[in-house]
């Protein structure tokens, strides 16, 4: 028999609702397409401040975000205390990012529109044509490293944990049926996958993994670590992953670059400090240096680019806290398991 389950519970990320409907965003980016920003922007900021203001959820999470970046040491970009109308900005930032993707995946960004750091990194994986895995966040946008196949050569998948994305692409595909948009889409890590990915590492393929959200199917496996003074959970997952293909492993993070800044977006690559392989009973120990060194170099561009933070939840809830997809099925079963305690039922007999 199933135990019961809490529906107090705050839902995981992966439960949130993306609002929009497929044709209201189609239509924004068919906008885009024939008139350009300007008249996009005509359009998105009432649409905008309309979610704004009814999304209570997602903007009680930008304004917790935002504040606990001004209340960092050595952060630059909030004098005051950020309030509705930084978290409007918030907001406003995440709509437009969305003509950021169609830009990378449309091939439209072209080298000299892109500002790289630690470049040498990238140079030296396509020079040997040696496979790579780099894990990245939804802070920035990192379908700007779409740009990076048309510049090397070498194909770049994106690996997603949710339809949202998907469904998307697929608005992309039909705005522009040449769009080449290298997408893996992953609901669990398994053996099936490992292989999957392990061939096109093979290959001189690389892989770029978000590794800022915890799993949607399952809880436990992740690491604690202090992200912004509070303590987060940070899935193991993607390091596990990473640390499987037998491949160099990197950070990869993409910005849209401030004002007053000489190119549209910045590229960072960063590297980790310990190596991704070792033995068995040394992969804990292994995996909570990584995850903690990757939120380091999160936190410290978090505080250069706030407004590029695209998780609207609440990040610092405790991942077992969290009502999952599989606990909603166990909930939505409960009342019809239980309605016959004292008589016996095929299902719970084959249960």
């Amino acid at each position: 028999m199933m135990n019961k389950v809490n529906s107090n519970k705050p839902k995981h990320w992966s439960l949130l609702a993306e609002r929009g409907s497929y044709w209201g965003i189609y239509f924004l980016l068919k906008v885009n397409q024939y008139f350009g920003r300007w008249l996009f922007r005509l359009f998105i900021w009432p649409i905008v401040f309309y979610f704004f203001v009814t999304g209570r959820t997602s903007r009680r999470a930008s304004m917790t975000f935002l504040q606990k970046v001004y209340q960092q040491p050595g952060q630059t970009v909030f004098a005051d205390k950020p309030g509705y109308w930084q978290s409007f900005k918030h907001f406003i930032s995440f709509a437009e990012s969305a003509l950021d993707k169609i830009d990378g995946w449309s091939g439209k960004l072209q080298n000299q529109d892109i500002l790289y750091h630690n470049k040498d990194i990238y140079d030296e994986l396509v020079k040997h044509r040696r496979g790579a895995v780099f894990i990245g966040s939804h802070l920035g946008n990192l379908e700007v490293c779409r740009a990076l196949n048309k510049h090397s050569n070498t194909r770049v998948n994106v690996m997603v944990f949710t339809h949202h994305a998907v469904e998307f692409n697929r608005i992309l595909k039909k705005i522009d049926p040449k769009m080449d948009v290298n997408l893996i889409q992953v609901t669990e890590v398994s053996a099936d996958l490992a292989i999957r990915l392990k061939q096109r590492l093979d290959d001189g393929e690389h892989i770029v993994i978000a590794a800022d959200r915890t799993s949607a199917s399952s809880f436990g496996r992740v690491s604690k670590v202090d992200f912004l003074g509070e303590t987060a959970c940070i899935s193991q997952g993607p390091f596990i992953l990473a640390s499987l293909m037998d491949c160099p492993v990197y950070m990869m993070f993409c910005f849209k670059a401030n004002k007053g800044a000489n190119k549209g977006f910045e590229m960072m690559f960063d590297t980790f400090e310990q190596p991704f392989q070792c033995p068995r009973k040394q992969r804990q120990q292994m995996l909570q240096q990584q995850i903690t060194r990757y939120v380091e170099r999160l936190s410290f561009y978090c505080l250069k680019y706030p407004y590029q933070w695209y998780n609207f939840f609440d990040f610092w809830l405790d991942d077992a806290d969290v009502q999952r997809e599989q606990q909603r099925e166990q909930q939505h079963q409960q009342p019809e398991q239980t309605k016959t305690k004292n008589q016996p039922d095929d299902k719970l007999k084959e249960s």
